[in-house]
């Protein structure tokens, strides 16, 4: 799958710059469906068109504050996103703790970049995060795999293992998972790729194959969906010049 990645690569890199009302409105279509299915995920019950709605800065009725602000939360997100990339920026521990910043403002600010002071446990999962303590020595040998052995990976195998070590240490008391998944696209971006969307109907599988990789240290799901996913990007972009 890795070889016709990269060829789809090719041959979007090949036809770049698109014309720009393309590039806008695609990145408009994938960033809204970034938002939507990372916070459905999450639990956000808003459809994808009120979604679009609250972006748009109109308040939907029956929905709470807070599902109003995890979706603004995130489109602020996106934009740091947008922003470390456009800069250049390596990966840093401050980036981080900015990211979930974002996520989690307006809704839990007291825990807002802060790192857990308690032990949490991840529904569903046999995996059992790291006792609060750990969380520093944890996130420091994350960095430091990152900066000395990330480099030699291919970028989605190198954003997956992020987002999937991020998720195992479990290092906010919420969040989480939003901050994973901007992560995850975030080390896409920086490489030219289209940012990934995880799926809400995929939602079990990415449970299942970031449990097998926290409790066998076994990869290889993790990053198989990742490049499902990445695929269906690329195509969207591909449809785009044929």
């Amino acid at each position: 799958m890795l070889s016709r990645i990269h060829k789809k690569k090719e041959q979007l890199d090949a036809a770049r710059p698109l014309p720009t009302h393309t590039v806008r409105t695609l990145q408009e279509k994938l960033f809204l469906e970034w938002t939507y299915n990372s916070n459905a995920i999450e639990g956000n019950t808003l459809t994808l068109n009120e979604t679009k709605v609250v972006l748009e800065g109109i308040t939907v009725g029956g929905k709470t504050l807070r599902e109003h602000l995890e979706v603004i939360n995130h489109r602020d997100a996106i934009r740091y996103v947008e922003e470390i990339v456009r800069n250049k920026e390596s990966l840093s521990e401050w980036q981080i703790k900015n990211l979930h910043r974002l996520v989690l403002k307006g809704i839990e600010d007291e825990y807002a970049g802060v790192y857990r002071d308690e032990q949490v446990f991840i529904s569903g999962a046999d995996h059992v995060p790291p006792a609060h303590y750990l969380i520093h020595e944890k996130i420091e040998q994350m960095m430091k795999w990152y900066d000395e052995e990330s480099n030699s990976l291919h970028p989605i195998q190198r954003g997956a293992m992020l987002h999937t070590m991020f998720v195992g240490i479990h290092p906010f008391i919420d969040g989480n998972g939003r901050t994973a998944r901007l992560l995850l696209n975030l080390e896409l971006m920086k490489d030219g790729f289209p940012p990934v969307i995880i799926k809400i109907e995929n939602r079990l599988s990415y449970y299942d194959a970031l449990d097998k990789a926290h409790m066998t240290e076994d990869y290889s799901n993790f990053i198989t969906l990742v490049e499902k996913e990445i695929e269906d990007s690329l195509d969207l972009y591909l449809s785009t010049i044929k």
